[in-house]
């Protein structure tokens, strides 16, 4: 996947565990772990938003462009 997810890193950082993020986000952990196992096909901007602001950080800071570009013939 050319988007590598460093959402577990963040959380770390601030001290927060999955389900504690879980609660604030409204997600399940089910969700979360597809999400921070970079097995996640997409996720919605309002997640990302809630994700975000709970954790106080951007975008830039769990979400990171690896340079390549991914060659997914399901999206054609």
């Amino acid at each position: 996947m050319a988007i590598k997810v460093h959402l577990e890193d963040v959380l770390k950082e601030r001290g927060m565990t999955s389900k504690e993020l879980c609660l604030k986000v409204g997600i399940t952990e089910a969700n979360l772990s597809i999400l921070r196992s970079g097995k996640a096909k997409g996720i919605r901007f309002a997640t990302v938003n809630r994700i975000c602001y709970f954790l106080g950080c951007d975008v830039g800071d769990i979400l990171k462009f690896d340079g390549n570009l991914e060659d997914n013939d399901d999206e054609e």
